[in-house]
């Protein structure tokens, strides 16, 4: 990601609040992101060395933090201005709430905005079919995280499965109107490049937290396995036959709860649409 990497740094410089610890956690990248952290290196401090992925290089940044809130930011998103400001402003004025989340662009390979980060209003409810908090707009009392850490060993879906874990725990989520962040969407990214992986790993979470993946992810994995479509750049496009391909696997996936899927498939508006 080094041709995106000195945009996210100076996405970060050019905040207007004061106070901030800027660590970079890198995994020995070979692509030229040392040079550019190198060029970079006061204010921000960074590490190279192999880790087990995304998940626990991000856990590693945050065992060595030392401010009262904490985010992370990956290598081709950016801040907003004022956006750690806001954050910070927020929490201080609710000392109840555990995580912040804002409002998020998505961005093409050029910084081209492509449309609204789909965010939600919190509600736990929802956070079960699906994960509405965008990543690099949301901000955690670090004292808050330390009771509730990112699992190192999920790299896929992994901030998917905190905000989970998070919220069975009984920790506060509060969403403000502001745009905070971009996050940058292209061929290169896992969202597209690994979609099957993503599926799996976002299903797996589901299965392993509730118990149940509910229908909109078996019809989009089913989808993507037919026709390969990355369902972003490449719309869905429901039909019959993809409907009726994602019984079976819905029955199987959720065979503990067979009765409430078929339910929901019969439900389905993708049914009334074919």
């Amino acid at each position: 990601m080094a041709e995106y990497l000195t945009q996210t740094i100076a996405s970060v410089f050019s905040q207007d609040y004061p106070n901030i610890e800027y660590i970079v956690v890198d995994g020995g990248s070979t692509d030229g992101t040392l040079e550019i952290l190198e060029r970079h290196k006061s204010p921000l401090t960074y590490s190279s060395e192999p880790d087990h992925g995304p998940s626990d290089a991000t856990h590693r940044g945050f065992r060595q933090a030392h401010g009262e809130i904490l985010a992370w930011i990956c290598a081709d998103d950016t801040y907003l201005p004022g956006a750690i400001a806001a954050a910070v402003e927020f929490l201080q004025a609710h000392p109840d709430v555990d995580v912040v989340y804002g409002e998020g662009w998505w961005i093409d390979s050029a910084g081209a905005t492509i449309s609204r980060y789909p965010t939600l209003p919190f509600d736990a409810k929802t956070l079960q079919r699906d994960c509405f908090i965008c990543q690099p707009a949301a901000f955690i009392r670090a004292s808050s995280y330390r009771r509730c850490e990112l699992d190192p060993s999920v790299n896929m879906s992994y901030d998917y499965d905190l905000w989970i874990r998070m919220t069975k725990a009984g920790f506060r989520f509060a969403s403000i109107p502001q745009y905070l962040a971009t996050s940058r969407i292209h061929t290169g990214s896992l969202t597209i490049s690994d979609r099957t992986r993503v599926f799996q790993a976002s299903m797996g979470l589901l299965l392993r937290h509730y118990g149940y993946v509910p229908f909109q992810w078996i019809f989009g994995y089913t989808a993507y396995r037919i026709d390969g479509r990355d369902q972003f750049f490449q719309p869905l496009q429901p039909t019959l036959w993809k409907y009726l391909a994602s019984l079976p696997v819905g029955l199987w996936t959720n065979r503990r709860k067979p009765f409430r899927f078929l339910g929901e498939w019969i439900a389905a508006p993708w049914r009334k649409r074919s």
